[in-house]
């Protein structure tokens, strides 16, 4: 959690929304909840279902995740610069 929400949430609540988050972003759309059911969720304080892989996933580079390494990344690009494409799934 961002140290700039320290004291205006509690942890419980951001645990449960960003769990709430990635049901509604499973690849499958009916692995997802409607909008009743968030709602309800996110009232409520019952347990919830095992989120399953999101529609978009994108894994850090295990250089970016190991800022203490002293191993330089190289860009790829000419002007250091990146564009990612994103296509719409069918």
């Amino acid at each position: 959690m961002d140290e700039k929400l320290d004291g205006s949430c509690a942890p419980p609540e951001v645990s449960r929304c960003i769990h709430i988050a990635l049901l509604c972003v499973q690849q499958q759309p009916e692995d997802r909840p409607n909008m009743a059911s968030v709602v309800l969720m996110l009232g409520g304080e019952g347990s919830l279902p095992i989120p399953k892989q999101p529609g978009f996933f994108t894994e850090r580079n295990s250089v970016e995740a190991n800022a203490s390494s002293p191993t330089k990344y190289e860009s790829h690009s000419i002007n250091e610069m990146s564009l990612t494409l994103l296509e719409a799934r069918d």
